[in-house]
């Protein structure tokens, strides 16, 4: 499934068939969540579609990067808001499954490349994006979509950063200040988060965006 390339390893042909099927059950698996519920079906299939919807239009938008910061790390176009968004409409278990989805998703892109250690993987992959689901903590919440939003990406920097310190130190560019050496990984990996947060945060703050997205919330959760 893995080929090693001078010290770290690539992810191989058949590998990408596997993490595709491993997608596809994850995403599958929202549902499961669901079936002993005594919610009526029309719901489960809201609640798949929406979550599907919401998943491919984060990792499409995982590809747009309007801007490269210079020691490395990109801002996306909102892609962590909407897999953030499944947390919050339907709690917990949903936003973890699909957070998880992704981050096999964003595994995939990155072509598998620089894998030294299983660890490292689901630090820099698996933890980190599957974290986003975190919102699902604040489901119903006064501000639950704000508090949870934040939560979330800080959770996702967090196990970057624990990789960063573990994994990337001696990776550190040349040119980056010797005096925050010490704060690389932390630096590294809050900078493009916490970018893309503040955009974000600012945007569904405003009052047309968050009136509609009330009611796309309406659209996504009731019966």
């Amino acid at each position: 499934m893995f080929t090693k390339q001078d010290g770290y390893y690539e992810i191989a042909t058949g590998g990408y068939i596997v993490f595709a099927i491993l997608t596809f059950v994850a995403i599958l698996a929202v549902g499961m969540f669901f079936q002993n519920k005594k919610d009526s079906r029309k719901f489960n299939v809201r609640t798949l579609v929406f979550s599907a919807i919401s998943l491919a239009i984060a990792y499409v938008l995982s590809y747009v990067q309007p801007y490269k910061l210079p020691w490395g790390g990109s801002v996306t176009l909102f892609s962590m808001f909407f897999i953030t968004l499944i947390g919050y409409w339907y709690g917990l278990k949903a936003g973890l499954t699909v957070a998880f989805a992704y981050s096999i998703l964003q595994f995939i892109q990155s072509g598998g490349s620089y894998i030294l250690t299983p660890f490292q993987v689901c630090c820099d992959y698996f933890f980190a994006f599957t974290a986003l689901g975190l919102s699902g903590l604040f489901k119903d919440k006064k501000n639950g979509l704000l508090i949870g939003y934040v939560v979330a990406i800080a959770a996702r920097g967090f196990f970057h950063t624990l990789g960063g310190y573990i994994y990337w130190m001696e990776y550190m560019p040349e040119d980056f200040p010797k005096a925050l050496a010490w704060a690389y990984p932390v630096i590294y990996n809050y900078s493009y988060i916490l970018i893309e947060g503040v955009v974000t945060v600012i945007i569904i703050s405003i009052p047309a965006v968050k009136k509609a997205l009330a009611q796309v919330k309406k659209m996504a959760t009731e019966a």
